[in-house]
């Protein structure tokens, strides 16, 4: 059996944008809990030069939304990228969450070898939708999910493995 584009996309960020929406309430339950300032948790970093934990939910929320547009043609709602509480990044991510499954799924499907291009920096890259998908998108997502999750667990958050997982479907 093979997957789609649209089964092998939506869902995996889907997913994973609910899995981070749950970290993210943990997250605010533990700031309260700890007389902690959210916004100090919301800007907490894993390193100096690393992004804080805001800006993990923008990025993911971006890659997820952009690898929707750029494989289905459907152009993805712009955020300004100025969260800066709990409610507002939860906001996002429901906002995002409309989005991706609001994208036609044949849409979707019709961009697995439309040719993805990737400016950044002095590099770039060019892609098949499909490797696009397999090779950049979803494990660029995915990185931004685990950071997030990592910074929460720096911060004292009480969460793991399993958070990171998030509930599992039935079969």
């Amino acid at each position: 059996m093979s997957l789609t584009m649209s089964q092998a996309s939506v869902p995996a960020f889907v997913r994973g944008l609910n899995v981070l929406s749950a970290l993210l309430k943990k997250g605010e339950e533990h700031a309260a809990q700890a007389g902690m300032v959210p916004e100090a948790l919301l800007g907490a970093r894993l390193a100096e030069d690393m992004l804080p934990l805001s800006a993990q939910v923008q990025r993911a929320s971006d890659t997820s939304k952009f690898a929707a547009q750029r494989l289905s043609g459907v152009d993805a709602p712009k955020f300004a990228d100025d969260e800066t509480s709990f409610d507002q990044l939860q906001e996002r991510i429901a906002k995002t969450i409309a989005y991706l499954e609001s994208v036609d799924t044949a849409s979707l499907d019709a961009g697995e070898e439309r040719e993805v291009v990737l400016t950044f920096g002095a590099a770039g890259a060019a892609f098949t939708g499909a490797s696009y998908l397999t090779t950049f998108a979803l494990p660029n997502f995915y990185f931004h999910i685990a950071i997030a999750h990592g910074i929460l667990r720096n911060q004292g958050v009480r969460i793991g493995k399993l958070d990171y997982l998030g509930p599992f479907a039935p079969l």
